[in-house]
């Protein structure tokens, strides 16, 4: 029996399974971490956004002014109604980029299965 038989086992341990497990989780690491930047903009854009339409009726005295609450507030509604889909777009192709990568690890590690049987 060779001396290196347990650390050739811990090597093919290591790249077959705790390699391309350690990297597929820093992927996932990755992708959560973008997701969540997404997400904490959004939440910042659509809550200034918010507070802004609660300030504007605040400042409501006359029919005037109410005008122009109602004209600012399809004003708002059309901007939030762009940020949404660009926010929505991104979250699609954060999403579609993990998914081009995992594959690729899956792939690779498949490919390092099949060179070592």
């Amino acid at each position: 029996m060779s001396t290196n038989t347990p650390d050739q086992f811990n090597e093919q341990f290591e790249r077959l399974l705790i390699g391309p497990t350690r990297a597929f989780m820093g992927l996932g690491v990755e992708h959560l971490e973008k997701l969540i930047s997404v997400q904490l903009e959004a939440t910042k854009a659509y809550t200034e956004l918010s507070l802004q339409q609660v300030r504007a009726a605040l400042e409501i005295r006359e029919p005037k002014d109410f005008e122009n609450y109602v004209q600012g507030q399809q004003e708002a509604v059309k901007t939030l109604g762009e940020r949404v889909k660009g926010d929505a777009e991104m979250v699609v192709a954060l999403n579609r980029e993990f998914a081009e990568k995992a594959q690729r690890l899956a792939q690779e590690s498949a490919n390092g299965l099949s060179k070592t049987a």
